[in-house]
Parts: structure tokens; C-alpha cells; sequence
């Protein structure tokens, strides 16, 4: 008989599977809003500070409205004018 392998991918969610959920929401809230002020951070460095104002208004935006193509046609636009 041949042993099952399974993808470690399937072994991390698995192992998280016996976790508190509220302990996968806190950690998962952490990373994202780690991710989320270092993207800010870097498009302060990368734009002038009307279009940083702009792009960081579209972000939170995007996130409080699920809508991600908000905040991509933004940094477009942006991008174009250039």
C-alpha cells in the first residue's frame, strides 16, 4: 500500500485547523494591518503628497467597500498622468 502525500500547504492548514479562531483573527488582523501601513508608507515615499492623499483615500476606501478596482484605477490614472 503507498502512503498518502499531502502538499505543505495542506499541512499548514491543517495545523492551524485546532487553533482558536479568535487567535487566527487577531494574527491575521496584525499582518494585515502591518501590510497595510507599510504599503502606505511606501506610497508616501513613491508620490507627491496630494497624489500619496489621494491613493491613501482610495485604499481605505477600497478595503471599506471590497472593492479593489477602486484603488486600481486610481494608482492608473495616477500612473498615466505621469
Amino acid at each position: 500500500m503507498r502512503k498518502q502525500t499531502r502538499s505543505i500547504l495542506d499541512e499548514l492548514n491543517h495545523i492551524g485547523t485546532g487553533r482558536n479562531p479568535e487567535l487566527i483573527i487577531e494574527s491575521r488582523a496584525n499582518h494585515i494591518i502591518n501590510s497595510a501601513v507599510n504599503l502606505i508608507n511606501t506610497i508616501r515615499e513613491q508620490y507627491d503628497g496630494p497624489e500619496a492623499d489621494e491613493l491613501e483615500r482610495r485604499l481605505i476606501n477600497s478595503i471599506r467597500t471590497q472593492d479593489p478596482a477602486k484603488f486600481t484605477r486610481g494608482l492608473r490614472r495616477i500612473n498615466e498622468s505621469k
